[in-house]
Formats: structure tokens, C-alpha cells, sequence
């Protein structure tokens, strides 16, 4: 096996004091390392001169999705035993997937309790996804989880996580379309004043969708990367989209993904060049050797290393480069992962 598809290529070790543990008041503040792809040649930089890495004309594609507060605590009716639950998706109308922390306490035919007088029957279990068949039908029951639910945090932020300021932290300034499980967390560094700065420049900004799922903090566990399998993600592209993008690539100018949702889906959708307006769902897998299509630079945050977000940085930048980059990075203490810095690579 090539050594670039050996799983302990994608590895690296910081103090894991570096993982943020909460976003910084101001989001533009962040730091930003600038990686040129073809030199190597970094940079260390705030968030807010973005605009200085970007010209007029190109195009800025940020992913609009909208997180849930998909995480809801009950208790099993018999034994008051404590269940808690991360919605995944809809099978019908009052039935869902669910991952089930704790899903050894049930067994199919069992009544779940939650708040807001919501309950659930265990209608199959799959290891830690369960069935559940709820009493109400599915708006009542996402109304329910934006009441009473907490935010799906990644198991790495651990400090205050209940805590309900993650409702506004945990999503972009320009997040409104309601289905993702997790954030699209390069956007976090955005605020309305610098995409307004962005625009006043002539800067296109281009809104796509793809619904972030409950597997991207997942780990690589095969060896040998390719044999890793993707799990599937809600996406659309509108025309809107798409013809603003095609006009950019048309004059020469640049696409820049904001983060890996974006990245994936444009290349989901690229043919001939250009990318198409399209719906439905993907399982692209970016690692080392593929040839992109669309984009020319990424907007991206410092991710966890062996997971398939890593292997695609390393994909679009080269490995020895993002591994510099990191190196660069943990030296001059940058925040890592989803509320921690930024890095740009161009």
C-alpha cells in the first residue's frame, strides 16, 4: 500500500489545551494562517484582512444550513431510567433515527418520556442507532427539540456545554436553512460587517446548502483510507448559485469554499468545468490524488487529525504542506477545531 493512503500519514500530536473551548466574542478576530498551496510559504494573519486575500470578482461560496438543537433527554416510562438521544433523520413523519448514547438501557417495545409531552416507542435497534416511533408528527417534534434540546456539540468541547449561549454560537451569522447536525464551522469567523465589506469590494457571494451529518467528527478506522466509507449528506445548489458561480469561473476569476461542506458540494455538482443546479445527496470522499474541479481556495479551521476532514486539507494543499502548516499553528498556540482559528489556503 502507497504510504499516502496509510491512515498514520494523517496523524499529529498537540497539547489538547489548544482545542476551543468556546468562540471568541468577536468572530472576525480570530487568527487566520494563510497556506499558498504551490509555495508553501505561510502567513499569520486575523480573520478581519480576509479581504486582502480575496479579489473582486471572485466568488465566496458559504454553506446557508441552519443547525438543530437535535440533542433531547427523556426517560424510559418503566425504570425512570435516563435516555438521551441526537436526532439523525426522518424516515416518516413520526418516525426517526435517532443515535442513542445509552441504547443498551432499552429494547424494542419500550416508551420513552420526553419533555413537552413528547414519547417515543423503540421500534428497532441497530447498535446505536435507533427507531423511534414519536406520538406527535415531525414539525411538533422539531418544535419540540428547539425548545428543549441542546446543541449536537462535538465531544470535544466539554466545558458549559448545556449551556444555552450555543444556541446562537453554534451557527453562522448567515445559517437559515434548518437540518444540519453539526456546523459548518468555518463560517463561524464571519460577521454581517465583513460580508457586507466583502461585497462593497465585489466580492460574489454564492449560498449553497449540505446538511452537515451526525458522522463528520467520525475517525477513520480501516487502515487503508480508501476503503473508508462516507456517509450520505443533504445537499441543493440553486440556480441563483450556480449561475453566479459559472459567471465566475467564465472570467477567470476564483471560487473560494467557505469550509469543507461547501468544497464537497461544488464538487459534487461539477461537470465540464462548471457545476450544475442540483438536489440530492452525496458521499464524495476528498483524499490525496483526486483532482479538483471547481475550487481554488479553502477557507477551513484546524481539524481533528486521522478523520476524513484532515485527509481532505491534505488533499487540496498537499500533506507535507498542511502538516507544516499545523506544526506553524500549534507553535504560535492557534485555537483548534470547531470554535478554535482559521486557516485560508490558497
Amino acid at each position: 500500500m502507497d504510504k499516502i493512503y496509510d491512515i498514520l500519514n494523517y496523524d499529529y500530536e498537540f497539547n489538547e489545551k489548544l482545542i476551543a473551548q468556546k468562540p471568541l466574542q468577536k468572530r472576525d478576530e480570530s487568527k487566520l494562517l494563510v497556506l499558498n498551496k504551490k509555495t508553501g510559504e505561510i502567513i499569520h494573519d486575523r480573520f478581519f484582512n480576509l479581504i486582502n486575500y480575496i479579489n473582486s470578482g471572485d466568488c465566496l461560496v458559504i454553506n446557508n444550513t441552519k443547525v438543530l438543537p437535535a440533542r433531547l433527554f427523556g426517560e424510559k416510562k418503566m425504570t425512570g431510567a435516563k435516555i438521551e438521544i441526537l436526532l439523525d433523520n426522518f424516515l416518516d413523519e413520526n418516525i426517526a433515527e435517532v443515535m442513542m448514547k445509552n441504547s443498551r438501557r432499552i429494547k424494542e417495545g419500550d416508551i420513552i418520556l420526553f419533555p413537552g409531552k413528547l414519547s417515543a416507542e423503540v421500534l428497532n435497534k441497530k447498535g446505536k442507532m435507533v427507531d423511534l416511533k414519536f406520538n406527535f408528527k415531525k414539525q411538533k417534534i422539531i418544535e419540540i427539540f428547539k425548545k428543549y434540546g441542546f446543541m449536537p456539540l462535538p465531544p470535544y468541547i466539554k466545558e458549559n456545554k448545556f449551556d444555552e449561549i450555543h444556541k446562537k454560537t453554534y451557527q453562522t451569522v448567515f445559517s437559515k436553512k434548518e437540518g444540519a447536525k453539526a456546523a459548518p464551522t468555518a463560517g463561524f469567523h464571519f460577521t454581517q460587517g465583513l460580508l457586507n465589506k466583502l461585497k462593497k469590494n465585489d466580492v460574489k457571494i454564492a449560498q449553497i446548502t449540505l446538511h452537515t451529518g451526525i458522522g463528520t467528527f467520525e475517525p477513520i478506522l480501516t487502515k487503508d483510507i480508501r476503503e473508508h466509507k462516507m456517509h450520505l449528506e443533504y445537499f441543493e445548489i440553486n440556480k441563483k448559485a450556480a449561475d453566479m458561480i459559472n459567471e465566475t469561473i467564465q472570467k477567470n476569476k476564483e471560487v473560494i469554499a467557505v469550509g469543507t461542506t461547501s468544497l464537497r458540494t461544488l464538487e459534487s455538482c461539477a461537470e465540464n468545468g462548471k457545476v450544475n443546479e442540483k438536489k440530492g445527496e452525496t458521499s464524495l470522499y476528498i483524499y490525496p490524488g483526486y483532482k479538483f474541479k471547481i475550487v481554488n481556495k479553502l477557507i477551513t479551521n484546524f481539524h481533528l487529525p486521522k478523520t476524513t476532514l484532515f485527509i481532505l486539507v491534505c488533499a487540496f494543499a498537499g500533506i507535507e504542506n498542511i502538516k507544516k502548516a499545523y506544526n506553524e499553528a500549534i507553535k504560535n498556540n492557534y485555537r483548534f477545531y470547531s470554535y478554535g482559528d482559521a486557516m485560508l489556503i490558497i
